[in-house]
């Protein structure tokens, strides 16, 4: 994939050599991120039986998710959608959750030999299409508003004191993660990235920091595990349960949450900050996360379901081959043979069910979810 192709068009602010010019850091950033989405799921059961294990999953969980949010608010538009731009909506996140909603349906009827077929609770990883597809149908109403992120974060933390907020429709994720959606949008919308040159300009120092911060975090959740444990301080990473569900609902749960928002934020962007920004080898992969997003919980399920990650010892040779088979499937899952398979599902275009045809092109580039746009 050339490096000349064009990301999502961006503010008239940047410019038109701007909008032109693919930045290899979000590719980057985004194959990034989708490894730890991979890593977060596949060690999970290790966690039960390995200290560090539970670290590493802590450490993760903190902030890969609103990571992964604030790219996708970043390549999104607050304009009212063209009609076009409607289409992808459905054919790019509402087809796509349909069709693995009942692939999910029929593995767990054949493996578990029961399922409860319901399309508006999401199955295991499902409920990221929802919310990108709700945070797209928000986002034009949210961007009219005089402070946009000042309501997001209100939003965010007044929908956990609501207990009927559930996951319904991956809502409770939804409003939760919504700040960090917007967020990316808004520093697209002020041009903040490239006026500040948050991509160009990467000093030593800053790096030695990134990586303190995140080394710190990570040694933060290993020395007071037990703490952390106690509190069940993953469920608050979720953003999935009311303050009820996770506790005695109290008037300060809502300062909890934001406390957990800014280490999602300050944890991002230290990532961020390490992410590679030149082309490497990987970088192409990074156009291909829904394939990766949508196919590894089927890689892990039969893992999962058979108990033969539970009890691995010693942690310090089954975690890294762990953390090496996540790296691995995410990239086997990017390949080209694996996307030819699999696009007809992941990037379906149905133009039987348009009365206008012509809006779902049968050639062209296709956009994934995320904001990426690529060449066929």
């Amino acid at each position: 994939m050339s490096s000349a192709e064009q990301h999502s068009s961006g503010t008239a602010s940047e410019g038109a050599t701007h909008a032109r010019r693919r930045v290899p850091f979000w590719d980057n950033a985004r194959f990034a991120c989708i490894v730890l989405v991979v890593l977060g799921h596949a060690i999970q059961r290790l966690t039960y039986d390995s200290d560090i294990a539970m670290a590493l999953y802590l450490w993760t969980y903190a902030f890969h998710m609103p990571a992964f949010a604030l790219i996708s608010g970043y390549f999104s538009k607050s304009q009212s959608p063209t009609r076009r731009q409607m289409v992808r909506v459905i054919t790019d996140i509402v087809v796509p959750y349909v069709i693995f909603e009942i692939l999910w349906t029929l593995t767990k009827w054949l493996v578990e030999g029961h399922a409860d077929p319901n399309l508006t609770l999401p199955i295991w990883t499902m409920w990221f299409l929802l919310t990108l597809g709700i945070f797209r149908l928000v986002l034009p109403y949210l961007a009219l508003l005089r402070w946009p992120l000042l309501w997001a974060v209100v939003i965010s933390i007044g929908a956990g004191y609501l207990s009927n907020v559930d996951s319904t429709f991956s809502l409770s994720r939804t409003l939760g993660l919504l700040p960090f959606f917007t967020l990316g949008w808004w520093l697209r919308e002020r041009d903040v990235v490239r006026r500040m040159r948050l991509i160009d300009y990467r000093p030593w120092w800053l790096r030695v920091v990134a990586f303190a911060v995140l080394a710190g975090w990570y040694l933060a959740c290993w020395r007071w595990l037990g703490i952390w444990q106690d509190a069940e301080l993953w469920r608050w990473f979720f953003y999935l349960d009311s303050y009820s569900d996770l506790g005695d609902a109290q008037w300060w749960s809502g300062g909890v949450r934001l406390a957990i928002m800014m280490l999602a934020l300050v944890l991002s962007l230290a990532f961020f900050a390490l992410v590679p920004r030149k082309i490497t080898w990987w970088t192409r992969f990074g156009q291909y996360t829904m394939y990766v997003y949508l196919l590894h919980s089927f890689v892990l399920y039969p893992f999962r379901q058979s108990g033969v990650l539970r009890g691995l010892d010693p942690t310090w040779v089954w975690l890294p081959l762990v953390v090496l088979l996540s790296i691995a499937v995410a990239f086997a899952l990017s390949t080209r043979p694996v996307r030819w398979v699999f696009r007809p599902l992941v990037e379906p275009r149905p133009r039987w069910m348009f009365a206008d045809p012509s809006l779902v092109s049968a050639t062209g580039s296709r956009h994934d979810p995320t904001g990426s746009r690529r060449s066929p």
